[in-house]
């Protein structure tokens, strides 16, 4: 008996890669209408167990909230279903009879989804069923700390299919999950595609495997309150944001940057909110726990509500306080509420103008946030126009939440739980990934013209006779001799 865990974690991966690409190959042979009806099934069944799935998430990682929970895992099976359950990705696509072009969708076979902790249950759900309406098999590699609510999501979503008539092995999770393992899921030959949400750590083994892959990088979302914004529609957007899961999505807000002509306005209407600004003992005590001693951020907060991070360090915040914020100096690794924070956390800016804005915004998303998400509020459409030409984001999100606003619950962004962050960024697209990612497109192209005939041999019998073989030999001969010279 095998006893390595590397080892068991190893043969496990092959196991199920096997299993899955025998699955896919048989699930190939669907057509579309057929293959919906297992994505309309699954997505029922998720839908259905997203309050058990949410608590499960919750008690397992401790992060976040199980009541926002829900919502993520609902955006995850009903919302994308809505956005995708038309979406033609098997078969012909398009044909355009003017051009002569056919464009024919298909699979691209065994997917490899990595599953960060943050969001597992509502990851999972998400990624099998773009898999399955673009016609793929997906293996799971699930982060440790959250591999029993995401073995138990997956086992929900298999057996959905299996009974809706999709081959048993389509959808499956590693059991025993490893460093190792996972490095053998991502480089295994027979792996199409990998689908990474996580760490930039594991992000960029994903893009290392050799295996094609679609990853995203992290958020460091500033969102800007320019002086035309009103103040406390824009103050709660962000706070409704920043507290939902706690933080845990990366497109969540980051930092404030506002104008000096309404810093007390602005400051006035957070702590009216539930706002409440550290100085003193207060701020080095969080400072303190907020990284690890290499700079990272430290896991113990994430996820946490302002009280819980508060009582962590041992300090006193007004009751009722949502989040806790840092007037901060200066971005870069010696200022860490310039980085990307998913928790109750934020730091807070003082511009003179939106020009000084858009400069300080660059530096924030240069500082671990390029190619992600920018939030901006403002009525005045120029300087909106503005920044989406300028800023180096994927998402510019324009009066909304930032996290609800990227992911497609408060926009008509495609519902996702992967935003890709663009080449900037360090991702294959800038995409929210959808199955339309997951499919390969052949294309079949009519000759519309035929190439210039006169300097062609015609070919008809009584010509042929005429051709002077050995002349055509040595002139062909010549060219050749001339080319390599």
């Amino acid at each position: 008996m095998i006893k390595d865990k590397d080892l068991i974690s190893i043969q496990e991966v092959r196991n199920l890669v096997q299993k899955a690409k025998e699955a896919q190959l048989r699930f190939s042979t669907f057509d579309q209408y057929k293959i919906d009806k297992i994505v309309q099934a699954v997505s029922k069944a998720a839908s259905k167990e997203a309050e058990n799935l949410a608590k499960f998430a919750k008690r397992e990682t401790g992060f976040g909230k199980w009541e926002d929970k829900v919502e993520k895992n609902k955006l995850a099976s009903d919302k994308l279903y809505e956005y995708i359950k038309d979406m033609k990705t098997i078969g012909v696509l398009n044909e355009d009879k003017e051009r002569k072009i056919v464009e024919i969708g298909t699979p691209v076979g065994v997917i490899a989804g990595l599953i960060p902790s943050t969001n597992p249950t509502s990851t999972a759900i998400y990624k099998a069923l773009i898999s399955l309406k673009s016609g793929n098999a997906i293996v799971f590699s699930p982060h440790p700390s959250a591999i029993g609510c995401i073995s138990k999501t997956v086992e929900i979503l298999n057996r959905a299919a299996v009974a809706n008539g999709a081959p048993d092995g389509l959808i499956s999770c590693m059991e025993h999950p490893t460093i190792e393992g996972t490095n053998e899921l991502m480089k295994h030959k027979d792996v199409a595609l990998i689908l990474a949400t996580g760490g930039s750590a594991m992000v960029k083994a994903a893009y290392s495997s050799g295996t094609p892959a679609l990853g995203v990088g992290p958020g460091n979302v500033p969102a800007y309150i320019e002086r035309s914004a009103d103040i406390k529609l824009a103050v709660k957007r962000i706070f409704a944001s920043k507290t939902f899961d706690n933080g845990t999505i990366c497109a969540s807000e980051q930092s404030i940057v506002t104008e000096k002509i309404i810093e007390d306005k602005v400051k006035d209407e957070i702590e009216r909110q539930g706002g409440y600004f550290l100085e003193g003992e207060k701020l080095e005590k969080i400072v303190e726990i907020m990284e690890r001693p290499n700079g990272g951020m430290n896991p113990k907060i994430v996820g946490k509500s302002a009280q819980e991070i508060a009582d962590m360090v041992g300090i006193d915040i007004p009751e009722g306080t949502r989040v806790l914020l840092c007037e901060e100096k200066g971005i870069g690794k010696e200022y860490p509420f310039s980085k990307e924070k998913l928790t109750a956390l934020l730091g807070f800016y003082v511009v003179e103008d939106w020009e000084e804005a858009c400069e300080l915004c660059f530096k924030l998303l240069e500082n671990g946030g390029l190619g992600h998400s920018l939030s901006i509020h403002s009525k005045d459409e120029n300087i909106i126009r503005e920044f989406g030409l300028k800023k180096p984001v994927s998402r510019i999100l324009v009066n909304t939440p930032s996290s609800q606003g990227a992911v497609g619950i408060t926009t008509n962004l495609a519902p996702s739980l992967t935003l890709g962050c663009g080449a900037i960024g360090g991702s294959a697209t800038s995409d929210n990934i959808t199955p339309m990612n997951l499919i390969n497109i052949r294309r079949m192209a009519y000759g519309v013209e035929d190439v210039d005939m006169e300097s062609c041999v015609e070919c008809e019998s009584e010509d042929l006779r005429n051709i002077d073989i050995e002349a055509i030999t040595k002139l062909v001969m010549e060219q050749i001799q001339k080319i390599n010279e």
